[in-house]
């Protein structure tokens, strides 16, 4: 499976691409960062940001798209350009119909750390373990990105699993619901 993880923000968007399948080594394909001025208009950065997420989505064509799901901070103007950004890049990965999914930050510490209160610098450290790299991807939101690609392919098989078997519940109970709603309407009648 090859992921392509978004660390969402306006001035710095992480982006990395991690390829590999739950419990095998994984592989990191590319990292970097979509960088827009701070003082440049905000229609032009969220273009720029489309612009960006489009070139990564063209050369690593990956399956899945994973993006740091936007949490509530003190900083209503930070949480706004980081939902911003990450509705961008969702928009550009449903535009090519490759799924996306979303992840908590503290989700992605724990699969990452073992700590859903890890650090920053935990996290690099961790990625960079586990992506055999020589030293940590800088800036952190490109870590991040990485992170969070890592955390949807070890988690991925554990969601899919579940999702199936409630779509096999819901399929069996479904005719059970029918038939007892047609016996009450037939009561009440």
């Amino acid at each position: 499976m090859r992921v392509l993880g978004v660390d969402p923000g306006l001035t710095r968007c992480g982006v990395g691409v991690v390829e590999g399948v739950a419990g095998r080594p994984l592989t990191m394909c590319g990292v970097g960062v979509v960088r827009t001025p701070a003082d440049a208009e905000l229609g032009l950065r969220l273009v720029a940001i489309e612009q960006g997420i489009e070139q990564w989505l063209d050369d690593y064509r990956p399956e899945v798209l994973a993006v740091e799901r936007v949490f509530s901070q003190h900083n209503v103007s930070t949480v706004m350009g980081t939902a911003q950004a990450s509705a961008v890049a969702m928009l550009c990965a449903s535009r090519r119909g490759i799924p996306v999914a979303l992840h908590t930050p503290s989700e992605v510490k724990a699969a990452v750390s073992g700590s859903g209160r890890a650090d920053k610098a935990q996290v690099g450290a961790m990625v960079t373990r586990l992506l055999r790299l020589e030293a940590p991807p800088k800036p952190a939101d490109a870590a991040d990105a990485l992170a969070l690609a890592i955390c949807h392919i070890w988690r991925a098989p554990a969601q899919n699993r579940l999702q199936q078997a409630v779509a096999a519940h819901k399929s069996r109970t479904t005719p059970v619901r029918t038939a007892q709603r047609a016996a009450q309407k037939g009561r009440t009648s």
